[in-house]
């Protein structure tokens, strides 16, 4: 405070001293006197006359302030300049930052500061009733907050002092600290978020507009600050305070400049909250000191106005702060009528709230919108429209004496509402007339389908149909003024019938191709395994023949069955020629199938032509057959159907050498015709490089020769034994003859050439009945010894032949071997 000594007139000396805070004088020198109002914040001065004064600093402390603007708008530019020089501001260069504070008069705005940055502005004393404390905008440097930070506190909003239509310098100063700050802190109470005029809301929206078209985008930081905060937590009032603003944001008219731009070009939105500062002062000033720790390196990248642009050089401030306020003064859309707004504003909103609960317990609504949960309701948009309008028209009735603009706006806030209400309803019956539409769909697609219908034509009438009704229904549903769009759910609707059709479609293609690959099937594989059963030169070409029949036959049926689908011709000649693949594939399984049971075939075949003449009448045996040659036509009969099976001839090539090199290989090899085997055609089949080796190994049995002289050494006295006892030899002799015949009888050798245990497995199983054969065949031989002439005999005539055939023959073949060992079996089966 200040001290005033001696008298107070003009033209006598007076002392005035700043109190301990620094704080603004309550009795000032006359406004009129202009050096002594720019210099009454700076210390103390002395009045030497009224046109004369001397300056004197006494105890000047770091935080000081000024008034920067008065009450009147007048800008204080000399303070300012003495204020820069004080604080070094133009030191600082781009490293400073700006801070205000705004909000309704009376609501703690100095007392946070005061406590936020250690300034001395004035703060309300609460004995002497509820006033105005600051008037106009006062500036002051904070203390010991890096970077240098100035802090301007407004005057407050909504004073009695000003009267109610008297808004203008609200908004002049309101949109000053938004152009000039870069942090602005936005003073309110908690329980005026909601409001309207309490929460600055028509303040900030004539801001908004004014200053997008006054002034580039410097990204103003916005932080609310919530004092008195109540037990609602801050996570539920921060939602509600952004919703605000983003909606003050979205119906402020923009100039064409600024049509598309977003909130946070301009602002960043921050919000906190404080407790009562009356009733919590420990509470209160322990979260005003977490606070202020944001204000630390502010401006750093990440800070509260980490992403400040067009920051003026501190040099500039002054000037650039005039040339701000000048702008503002000289705007006239700031100066609005004030009072018929507000109450227009405050009452129409109370009518609309009116009303929407009205509706919402309206008898009507309720049961109309409890019919819509259950199924579909006639006539809907039209009742529901009804109601509507009879409350709207409600609202109009009492709010006809109202400001227009206002009572418009809030009418349409009211209709939003409204409809936002009964939207539930009207999309739980899209829904219903959507999956009822569906049902409908499907029950008349499949009985078009099941009358015969194309499917094609089925489809395409039945979607067009059903869509109409849809569409009829939407229309019943609609509620005109809503203009709500019900293609989403068209669109829904039009992609489950689609994928309807296309499910169908697909499993009535699947029907068809099971139907058709059957019919093949059915039609080939019969007809084919017969054709290889009774293989001859023409097996093939019939089959080929029979396989282009019956494809053709197919391949048309599923043509024209398929025109009904309405398919694309890539997509059905596809399908065709995987038909084609499927005949070619089942006759390719037949014909390997056959093969797989060829031998067992061959033998039938040998047996039949062996035992039954060329009238197929079984064979009468005299003795004087032709052995051989009945052998070798039984043979070459079971090497034709070896040579059918042997390749599949479904593509025709021409001729094929396949039967001849069977019967080189096979028959005139084991015919002992060619004795001298250097002068007859190279064997196709036989490989010299292993029939050599294999020979090589089959001879190689005798042991290294150490093992030899290990014998002789080791076996001398045995060897002398048998010398003295040479009934031991003829014992081993029969031994060696006993084991030699179980040798070739087992093929030891051809049992071991897959390895030691498949070899050691078959030989296990072979061994007792080779054995019980043996002792069998020397019983016989010793009962019936005459019977050894091949004349009176054809059965072992043929077992002789065959015998010596087969000990003659030299073939590498495997396949040889077996037919021997068959003629051999079945010789003794027509004996």
């Amino acid at each position: 405070m200040w001290a005033a000594s001696g008298s107070h007139s003009p033209t006598d000396v007076g002392e005035y001293t700043m109190g301990p805070h620094c704080s603004r004088v309550s009795s000032k020198p006359n406004r009129s006197d202009t050096g002594i109002a720019n210099l009454w914040s700076f210390g103390s001065y002395r009045i030497i006359s009224r046109w004369r004064v001397e300056y004197v600093r006494i105890g000047f402390d770091e935080c000081c302030s000024t008034q920067l603007i008065d009450g009147d708008g007048v800008f204080n530019v000399s303070g300012l300049d003495n204020f820069i020089k004080e604080v070094k501001l133009g030191e600082c260069g781009l490293s400073y930052a700006v801070v205000s504070i705004m909000g309704p008069q009376s609501s703690g705005k100095s007392t946070l500061l005061n406590h936020l940055f250690g300034t001395n502005f004035r703060e309300m004393d609460a004995f002497k009733g509820r006033s105005q404390t600051t008037k106009g905008i006062w500036l002051a440097k904070c203390a010991d907050i890096e970077p240098c930070t100035l802090v301007m506190d407004l005057e407050g909003t909504d004073g009695r002092e000003r009267g109610e239509d008297d808004t203008a310098f609200e908004k002049q100063s309101a949109l000053f600290a938004l152009a000039v700050s870069d942090i602005v802190l936005i003073n309110m109470w908690c329980h005026d978020i909601g409001r309207e005029q309490a929460a600055n809301k028509p303040l900030l929206k004539t801001v908004f507009q004014v200053m997008m078209r006054l002034f580039s985008p410097r990204k103003t930081t916005m932080l609310f600050v919530i004092r008195d905060k109540t037990r609602t937590p801050l996570e539920n009032l921060e939602p509600v305070l952004r919703e605000d603003i983003q909606k003050i944001w979205d119906t402020v008219p923009k100039p064409q400049a600024h049509k598309e731009t977003p909130l946070s070009e301009f602002f960043n939105v921050e919000v906190v909250a404080l407790s009562s500062y009356e009733e919590k002062e420990e509470q209160f000033k322990e979260q005003v000191a977490a606070l202020k720790q944001r204000f630390f390196h502010s401006i750093a990248p990440g800070g509260l106005a980490g992403d400040r642009r067009g920051v003026v050089p501190a040099s500039g401030f002054s000037f650039s702060s005039q040339q701000i306020w000048k702008v503002i003064k000289e705007n006239k859309d700031l100066d609005l009528p004030a009072h018929k707004v507000m109450v227009a504003t405050v009452r129409c909103e109370e009518i609309a709230n009116e009303k929407f609960f009205s509706f919402s317990g309206n008898e009507e609504w309720l049961e109309l919108e409890e019919a819509v949960q259950s199924g579909t309701v006639s006539g809907f948009g039209n009742k529901l429209s009804l109601i509507l309008d009879t409350c709207l028209s409600e609202y109009d009735v009492e709010a006809t004496y109202f400001d227009e603009g206002v009572r418009s706006a809030k009418r349409k806030q009211l209709e939003e509402k409204l409809l936002q209400l009964v939207l539930p309803a009207f999309q739980s019956l899209l829904g219903h007339v959507r999956a009822g539409t569906l049902d409908h769909f499907k029950e008349a697609f499949d009985k078009a389908l099941g009358s015969g219908e194309a499917f094609s034509v089925a489809a395409r009438d039945c979607s067009q149909s059903y869509m109409a009704l849809f569409d009829e229904r939407c229309a019943d549903a609609v509620i005109d003024r809503a203009n709500w769009d019900t293609s989403k759910v068209r669109d829904k609707l039009r992609r489950d019938i689609d994928a309807h059709i296309s499910s169908v479609r697909a499993a009535k293609l699947s029907e068809l191709t099971t139907l058709y690959e059957e019919k093949l099937k059915e039609a080939l594989s019969a007809p084919v395994e017969a054709l290889l059963d009774g293989a001859n030169s023409e097996t093939w070409p019939a089959i080929r023949k029979l396989l282009k029949r019956e494809t053709e036959s197919a391949v048309s049926g599923l043509s024209d069955a398929l025109s009904g689908f309405d398919m694309y011709e890539e997509s059905k000649n596809k399908m065709l020629a995987s038909l084609e693949v499927y005949a070619r594939g089942v006759v390719e399984a037949k014909a390997k199938e056959e093969a797989g049971r060829v031998l067992m075939r061959m033998k039938e075949r040998f047996t039949t032509m062996f035992s039954h003449d060329s009238d197929s009448m079984p064979r009468v045996w005299t003795g004087k057959e032709d052995i051989r040659g009945i052998t070798k036509t039984a043979r070459t009969s079971s090497l034709k159907l070896l040579s059918v099976m042997a390749v599949i001839r479904l593509d025709d090539d021409g001729a094929d050498n396949i039967e001849n090199t069977l019967s080189v290989a096979l028959v005139d090899s084991a015919s002992g015709a060619v004795k001298d085997r250097s002068l007859t055609t190279v064997d196709p089949l036989a490989s010299s490089t292993w029939e050599l080796e294999a020979n090589k190994r089959n001879n190689n049995w005798l042991p290294p020769p150490w093992a030899i002289v290990a014998l002789i050494v080791l076996g001398f006295n045995e060897f002398m034994t048998l010398l003295k006892n040479p009934l031991y030899l003829g014992v081993i002799f029969v031994g060696f003859l006993l084991v030699k015949a179980l040798w070739v009888q087992l093929d030891i050798s051809g049992e071991f050439r897959n390895g030691a245990l498949p070899g050691l497995i078959s030989l296990s199983a072979k061994f007792v009945p080779t054995v019980m054969n043996l002792i069998k065949k020397l019983a016989e031989e010793g009962q019936v010894p005459a019977a050894n002439d091949p004349r009176r005999n054809p059965a072992l005539a043929s077992k002789s032949f065959h015998n010596g055939v087969n000990a003659s023959s030299d073939m590498s073949s495997t396949g040889s071997s077996e037919v021997t060992e068959n003629d051999h079996s079945i010789s003794s089966k027509q004996d």
